[in-house]
C-alpha cells in the first residue's frame, strides 16, 4: 500500500500540508543505514545524547529529499527538499504505523514477555511458514523505534503477521499495541530483565497484558501464579468492558486448556503428552532443556488455535532447529573474516548482516554468499532488484547466488559494481569451491536453512582449539549506551581498548565504538595504535605509554601522545623541533594521588613554560582516580578531584584557551556524577563489570570442550605431582584449557569451578598448560565433546576472579591469543 507525502502528512498531523504525490517506501530513523535516498522518508528521532537533526545535511547530500522533523531547519540550506514539521518524531513514526497497519485484516500474532519472544516468534514461524505467508519482526526488533520498522512493511501479500513487543517501562506498551493491534495474544514468561523501570513484578505483568486488550485470544501459562493472577484479572476486566477473549492456557492443573499429562527427557530429545479438548495427544521436541520445552509448549498452544492437526503439529515440532539470534564474526582461511548469519533468511534481516558487514570490513574487500530468498511477500523480480540495489549500497565486491531463483534472476545483478556468479544448489557451489579463491576478504554467508550453508561454514571457517572467547557486541553496545545515558549533555566519551581491548580483540571493539560515535579511543602503544588505524579507525587517539622510539609513527598516523612527566615532554619538545612541527595535540597527566604517572605540583612550572613555546597544542589534562568505586574513600576521591581542578585551572590560565578536561573512570561515571566535566573515560564497565550498574549485559564468555572422561577409583589421583586425590567413586572431565590459555593455575585443586550442563564442577588436581580436569560425579549425561562455560553469564568471571585472588581485569585481560575469538551480534 502506497501513501503520497500528503497522506503521510494528514496522518502524523504536520504543521506543513504538502501536495505532493511522492510516495516513500523507506522508513530511516539511522543515519548510517541509508540504502534508497530518493525513496527514503527520515524521522529525525531525538535521542538522549544525539538529535536525528544533526544528520540532516549529511543525508541531503547523499540524495534524501523527505524529512520528519520536530523543528524546521533553514530552507535555503536543502532547496528542492520536504519537511513535515510535528512535535514528536518517534511519535509521528509510530502514528504513521499504526494507521498502515488498521489497513490489513489478518490473523496478527502480538508476543510479549521477559524471555524467549524471540525464540516462540522463530519457532512460530518454523512450524506454520508452509500454511501462511508471514511477516515477522526482524531479529529482536520490539522496542519503540524497534516495532514500528517491524510492521511498516506488512503488504497485501501477507497471511499472518508474527511481532513481538518489549518495554522497560510503565507506559510503553499501549503505543506498541496500537502499532501491532494483534489478534492472537502470547505472554511467554515474567521475570526480572528490565525490571529497573517498574515498582514490583506485578506492576510489569499487568503494563505487558496492555499489548492483549484488543486480541480474540490469549495464550499463556496457568502454572505460572504471577502471570495467572494477573491474566484472569485482566480477563475480567475486559468481559466488564464487554470485551471478550479466549483463554488458551497450558499446565499441569486440570482446567488448563492444554493440560499436561507427562513429560519425559531422553537422548537429547523431550517427549510430552497432553490432553487438548478430551483428546491425549504428544509432541517430541529436540530440545531438553527447561526454556525450550516452555517455549515449544506455547508454539504447540498456538498452533492448535490456529487449527492445524495435532499429526502435523507433532511431525513438525521433531524438526525445530534452534534460533542463532545472532550474527557471528571469526577468522576464516586465509586470512579472511567470516561473518555466518543461519538466524534467517528475508530482506530485513539481509539489511541488518549488511550493515554489520560494512561496520567490521573497513578496508577488506566485501564478498556476500546469499541463497534464495523464500516467502518474501514481493515479486520475485522486485525482490532481486532490490537486493542487487542492497549489495551495490554497501560496496560489496563479489556476490555468490544459490539457488534456482536467484539463477534464474542474475541477469539483475549483472553490469553492477561488483562480480557475480551463480550457483543452482548448495551442492554445486560446494564441488567448485576448492577451485575459486578467497583472500583477505569479509565473507558474509546468509543462507535459508533449506540450503543448508553449514557445509560453506565449514569449509571457510578457521579450524582452532576448541576453547573460544565469545564476544558480544550487542551486550557491549548495550552497555556503552547505558553509560552514555548517565552522561550530562556536552559530555564526551573516551573509550580504552589497550591491552587487545581488554582481550577482547582490539578492531573488532574499535570499529563497533566508532560506529557508535564514541569521541576518543584510549591504547597504551603506539603500535596498537597503528594496527587500528591500518584496518580503518579514524577516531581521535591517545597513547598512554608513548615510546621516544614511535614518535615518528605517531605523527605518521595522527595519534596523540600522552605526556606524563619532564623527560616525555622534553623527549618530545625536541622531536617536534627536528621534524619543524609545531601545535601537536598532546594530553597531559597530573598526579594527584595515584603516584605512578604524571605532573607534579613541584614540576608544574616547568610544565607551563613548555606548554608555551607553541610546540604543543593540548587536547586534555586529566588525572587517574584511585578508589572511585570505594565508598570508604570517596573523601579521598573528592580530594583528587579538587587538586585536579587546581591544577587544570593553572595550566588552562597560562595556556589561554580550554582544554578537554577528564578525571572520571568507570566507576568514576557511575558513582560521581560531578566528577564527568568534559570527559570520561569508559573501560572495564564497556564488559559488563561495574558492581554499582545492575543493568550491565555480559559481554565476553570463555568456553571449551570436553576432551575425555575417566571413572577414578577411590585412592586414585589426578594430574601432575598426584596434588588431586580423589576419596570415593569420581567421574572426572578433561577439558581442553590451561594456563597457557589464561586459565590461572592458581584455580587448582577446587579453588576454581566451571559450569557444565546447567552446574558447577569443581577443578581437580592441578591446572596443567594445556589442560584441567573437573570432578562431574554429580552431573548426569555428560559426553565427551560437551561445552564448559569457564567464565560468562552463568559464570561470572568476578567469581572466578575471587577464587584466583585477583581482579576481573587480570582474568579477561589474561585470556591467550591462541584462543580464538568469535564476535557474536544479536
Amino acid at each position: 500500500m502506497a501513501y503520497t507525502l500528503t497522506d503521510i502528512a494528514r496522518i502524523i498531523r504536520s504543521k506543513e500540508k504538502p501536495e505532493s504525490e511522492l510516495q516513500p517506501s523507506h522508513l530511516l530513523t539511522d543515519s548510517r543505514k541509508l540504502v534508497f535516498p530518493e525513496s527514503t522518508l527520515f524521522f529525525a528521532l531525538k535521542g538522549q545524547r544525539r538529535d536525528g537533526y544533526s544528520f540532516l545535511t549529511d543525508l541531503y547530500v547523499k540524495g534524501v529529499r523527505q524529512f520528519v522533523v520536530s523543528e524546521s531547519p533553514d530552507l535555503q540550506d536543502f532547496p528542492d527538499a520536504i519537511f513535515l514539521t510535528v512535535t514528536d518524531t518517534l511519535q509521528a513514526l509510530q502514528a504513521l504505523v499504526a494507521a498502515h497497519r488498521k489497513n490489513f485484516q489478518i490473523p496478527v500474532i502480538g508476543i510479549t514477555g521477559s524471555n524467549g519472544k524471540t525464540i516462540v516468534k522463530e519457532w512460530l514461524y518454523q512450524l506454520l511458514e508452509e500454511e501462511y505467508r508471514i511477516i515477522r519482526s526482524p531479529k529482536s526488533y520490539n522496542s519503540q523505534i524497534g516495532v514500528p520498522l517491524s510492521v511498516w512493511p506488512l503488504n497485501e501479500s501477507h497471511q499472518l503477521g508474527i511481532f513481538e513487543a518489549g518495554i522497560s517501562q510503565s507506559g510503553e506498551m499501549d503505543k506498541l499495541q496500537k502499532i501491532i493491534q494483534p489478534t492472537i495474544g502470547l505472554f511467554t514468561n515474567i521475570g526480572e530483565a528490565h525490571s529497573e523501570g517498574f515498582l514490583n513484578i506485578r506492576q510489569k505483568v499487568n503494563e505487558k497484558l496492555r499489548l492483549f486488550t484488543g486480541v480474540d485470544s490469549l495464550v499463556y501459562c496457568k502454572d505460572d501464579p504471577e502471570v495467572h493472577e494477573a491474566v484472569a484479572a485482566f480477563w475480567q476486566q475486559l468481559n466488564r468492558a464487554g470485551k471478550n477473549i479466549t483463554l488458551i492456557n497450558w499446565g499441569t492443573v486440570s482446567d488448563a486448556a492444554l493440560q499436561l499429562l507427562n513429560l519425559y527427557k531422553e537422548n537429547g530429545s523431550t517427549q510430552i503428552s497432553a490432553t487438548w479438548k478430551t483428546q491425549v495427544i504428544d509432541i517430541t521436541i529436540p530440545f531438553t532443556d527447561e526454556a525450550s520445552i516452555e517455549n515449544a509448549i506455547h508454539c504447540w498452544c498456538v498452533a492448535l488455535h490456529l487449527g492445524l492437526s495435532p499429526a502435523v503439529i507433532r511431525q513438525r515440532m521433531k524438526k525445530l532447529e534452534a534460533v542463532a539470534m545472532r550474527l557471528e564474526l571469526k577468522k576464516g582461511i586465509n586470512h579472511c573474516m567470516l561473518i555466518n548469519d543461519s538466524y534467517s533468511n528475508d530482506v530485513n534481516s539481509l539489511k541488518i548482516a549488511l550493515d554489520f558487514m560494512t561496520q567490521q570490513s573497513q578496508e577488506r574487500k566485501k564478498t556476500v554468499i546469499l541463497s534464495d530468498i523464500l516467502e518474501s511477500g514481493k515479486p520475485e523480480k522486485e525482490l532481486y532488484q532490490e537486493v542487487a540495489l542492497y549489495l551495490q549500497q554497501h560496496s560489496v565486491n563479489r556476490f555468490i547466488g544459490i539457488g534456482e531463483r536467484l539463477t534464474l534472476h542474475q541477469s539483475l545483478f549483472r553490469n553492477k559494481p561488483f562480480d557475480a556468479s551463480f550457483y543452482p544448489d548448495t551442492k554445486s557451489f560446494l564441488q567448485e569451491l576448492a577451485q575459486l579463491s578467497f583472500r583477505e576478504e569479509t565473507l558474509l554467508l546468509k543462507g535459508a536453512r533449506r540450503f543448508a550453508f553449514e557445509e560453506i561454514n565449514h569449509f571457510f571457517e578457521l579450524q582452532q582449539h576448541q576453547t573460544i572467547l565469545e564476544i558480544n557486541l550487542t551486550a557491549l553496545v548495550h552497555n556503552l549506551k547505558a553509560y552514555q545515558q548517565r552522561l550530562q549533555p556536552g559530555t564526551k566519551l573516551m573509550a580504552m581498548v589497550k591491552a587487545f581491548a581488554y582481550g577482547s580483540g582490539s578492531f573488532e571493539i574499535a570499529r563497533v565504538l566508532q560506529f557508535h560515535k564514541v569521541d576518543y579511543l584510549a591504547v597504551a602503544y603506539t603500535d596498537e595504535a597503528v594496527e587500528l588505524r591500518k584496518a580503518g579507525i579514524h577516531l581521535p587517539m591517545m597513547i598512554m605509554n608513548p615510546d621516544r622510539g614511535d614518535f615518528d609513527k605517531m605523527v605518521q598516523y595522527n595519534l596523540e601522545p600522552d605526556l606524563y612527566s619532564p623527560g616525555s615532554l622534553r623527549d618530545f619538545e625536541h622531536f617536534l623541533k627536528r621534524e619543524g612541527l609545531s601545535e601537536y595535540p598532546i594530553h597531559i597527566e597530573l598526579e594527584t594521588g595515584m603516584n605512578r604517572l604524571g605532573f607534579s605540583a613541584h614540576e608544574l612550572d616547568a610544565l607551563e613554560q613548555s606548554l608555551s613555546t607553541g610546540l604543543f597544542k593540548v587536547q586534555s589534562l586529566f588525572s587517574h582516580l584511585v578508589a572511585s568505586e570505594d565508598p570508604a574513600s570517596d573523601q579521598f576521591t573528592l580530594r583528587q578531584a579538587n587538586l585536579f581542578q587546581e591544577y587544570a585551572d593553572r595550566i588552562e590560565r597560562k595556556l589561554g584557551y580550554k582544554v578537554i578536561r577528564h578525571i572520571a573512570n568507570t566507576a568514576g561515571i557511575s558513582r560521581h556524577p560531578q566528577l564527568q566535566l568534559d570527559m570520561v573515560r569508559l573501560g572495564i564497565g564497556l564488559y559488563g563489570i561495574d558492581t554499582h550498574m545492575p543493568q550491565l549485559q555480559t559481554v565476553s564468555t570463555l568456553r571449551t570442550a570436553v576432551a575425555q572422561l575417566h571413572t577414578l577409583q577411590p585412592g586414585e589421583t589426578v594430574g601432575y605431582n598426584r596434588k588431586g586425590v580423589v576419596d570415593k567413586e569420581t567421574r572426572v572431565a578433561t577439558l581442553r584449557i590451561g594456563y597457557a590459555d589464561g586459565y590461572p593455575r592458581h584455580l587448582s585443586n577446587g579453588k576454581g569451578a566451571v559450569w557444565i550442563k546447567g552446574q558447577r564442577a569443581p577443578v581437580l588436581g592441578t591446572v596443567c598448560m594445556d589442560m584441567t580436569m573437573v570432578d562431574v560425579s554429580s552431573i548426569p549425561g555428560i559426553k565427551e565433546g560437551d561445552e564448559a562455560i569457564i567464565f560468562g553469564r552463568e559464570l561470572p568471571v568476578q567469581d572466578l576472579a575471587r577464587a584466583a585472588e585477583t581482579i576481573p581485569y587480570e582474568i579477561i585481560a589474561g585470556v591467550s591469543q591462541r584462543v580464538k575469538r568469535v564476535y557474536v551480534e544479536e
